[in-house]
């Protein structure tokens, strides 16, 4: 093994193709990096003959050498030995891992990729100083993709690699920017063995500034972003929340924060009065080119998938990304995820585009954003249920787990949780099931406490669905009330009427909470 204590976490592997390096120099354009911050460099060239890979990776060596990054040489045991670098790292279709240590001895650096967890756990076991785990998101630069696997791929890997004892150094690679890295280190590391660092190629090798982009990189990788929570959760029981909500909803009604709403056209009318009534500033702005200024004034953003086009989706990415940027609060509510393949696909491409702090949705469509094949929606009902209560608490325990957020499965009971800690909630009336936009007005109103309460969010998350449903059990009461029609207007008046009575200071609505750890 490497007796080097060597810095992974940002391993630049340079690509000399005309698409990526262009006119550039590519021995300039690494001395750039590595004076940016690259910490560890792989020489990757699948067509330059023997001689002139040798030349080169010795001219990338003394660049190298100079600051102590090592270099190492992709696939090319020979030309390794030859340019005297610090080691290899090999593909699966490469010289096997064991060979090519006989070749180098024990003090040599050597890498293997891994796109599954059986090659991880065995170059793992054959003592690979690292591995380069992917590929995370779909790339131009390598053609020969065996798999996506995603921040939940390289998290399970990561688990089953702890499990196994199995003290290997991991870096990801595929699609790694800068807009993506912190979530990729954040949404990929798993509780007992976190990622070491994350691999780039065009990030620094098609820039303009290599040494600028290697800067930013660098500084990137080595905070936690805007948006990570804490790392360990507060134990949280009925009695604090019940204690806790009325202090919140109060919060909410002094700071009046921003709620950002890009949702259903036929909800947003309903949708900015339920956050007038709650206590949040609504907006109900669909253009992602003022996301930037909208997130900048420290509120929260709701993006519905309830009218999905290619447009849509495209600002709801930039909205995502602005956000995201400043830590602001984004709810996500994937509507009719599972009913159409364009729904599916929209899933998809929002969660590989940024993070969500909360992901809504009824039992069909937490189940499309699990990973669920074969879910079938009528529109965007759920439909019938499929689980039972205790297969609900795993899936969304789960699927929080996985994505280092928030889950909230709507339905008869609710289930809610962080991965960590789970709620189930029994509050609520039928009538909510008979209206338009119940469920997304509930993801505005959950959204406007998030930005109130950003300590813990789950918390606040917990406390925007109750203040929601009793409010619907409240104005069920009502002797105005007849069917949906009366119910509406009532609903508004009794959230209006929570968030005044709680900052007069009085709580008791809290009390009737039906609200249970499980």
């Amino acid at each position: 093994m490497a007796p080097l204590a060597v810095d992974y976490s940002l391993y630049l592997v340079t690509d000399s193709t005309p698409p990526i390096l262009g006119g550039k120099d590519l021995v300039a354009v690494v001395k750039a990096a590595v004076e940016g911050g690259a910490t560890i460099v792989q020489y990757r060239d699948k067509t330059s003959d023997t001689a002139e890979l040798v030349q080169i990776a010795k001219e990338l060596h003394k660049v190298t050498q100079a600051v102590g990054v090592p270099l190492l040489i992709n696939d090319r045991v020979d030309v390794a030995l030859a340019a005297g670098v610090e080691g290899v790292h090999v593909g699966q279709d490469d010289i096997d891992l064991k060979t090519a240590r006989k070749l180098l001895g024990p003090d040599a650096i050597i890498g293997v990729t891994a796109n599954s967890l059986d090659e991880a756990l065995e170059a793992a076991r054959d003592g690979a100083d690292y591995l380069g785990l992917g590929t995370v998101y779909a790339t131009a630069t390598k053609e020969n993709t065996k798999s996506i696997i995603g921040t939940a791929g390289v998290q399970m890997i990561l688990t089953e690699l702890a499990k196994a004892g199995l003290d290997v150094k991991t870096v990801c690679i595929g699609g790694v920017n800068a807009s993506n890295a912190q979530r990729i280190l954040y949404q990929g590391s798993a509780p007992q063995k976190k990622l070491d660092g994350v691999a780039v190629v065009s990030a620094i090798m098609a820039s303009n500034d290599p040494k600028q982009a290697a800067a930013q990189l660098r500084k990137l990788v080595s905070e936690p972003p805007p948006f990570a929570t804490a790392t360990s959760a507060p134990p949280l029981s009925r009695a604090d929340i019940v204690a806790r909500a009325p202090s919140i909803v109060k919060r909410l009604a002094e700071q009046k924060p921003l709620c950002h709403n890009m949702t259903n056209l036929v909800v947003q009318n309903f949708a900015a009065n339920v956050a007038l009534a709650v206590g949040s500033s609504p907006i109900m702005s669909t253009n992602g080119l003022e996301a930037g200024d909208l997130a900048a004034l420290g509120g929260s953003l709701v993006i519905n998938m309830g009218t999905t086009t290619p447009d849509m989706r495209s600002n709801h990415l930039l909205a995502l990304a602005a956000y995201n940027a400043v830590g602001g609060p984004v709810l996500f509510d994937p509507v009719g995820a599972g009913a159409t393949q364009q729904r599916r696909a929209g899933v998809k491409a929002l969660m590989s585009g940024g993070y969500f702090d909360i992901i809504k949705g009824n039992e069909g469509e937490i189940r499309t954003v699990a990973g669920a094949q074969g879910v079938q929606q009528h529109g965007v009902d759920s439909g019938a249920s499929q689980l039972s209560l205790a297969a609900k608490i795993a899936l969304v325990s789960a699927t929080a787990a996985r994505e280092r957020n928030i889950v909230l499965m709507t339905g008869r009971t609710d289930v809610i949780s962080d991965g960590e800690r789970t709620f189930a909630i029994s509050n609520g009336h039928a009538y909510l099931g008979e209206i338009t936009g119940s469920g997304c007005t509930l993801g505005t109103t959950v959204a406007s406490v998030v930005a109130a309460e950003r300590e813990d969010k789950l918390l606040a998350a917990v406390v925007g669905v109750l203040m929601y449903e009793i409010a619907a059990e409240r104005a069920a009461a009502r002797a105005d009330v007849k069917g949906p029609g009366t119910f509406v207007p009532a609903f508004i008046d009794e959230l209006f009427r929570i968030r005044q009575e709680s900052v007069s200071g009085d709580g008791s609505w809290a009390q009737a909470a039906k609200v249970e750890s499980v």
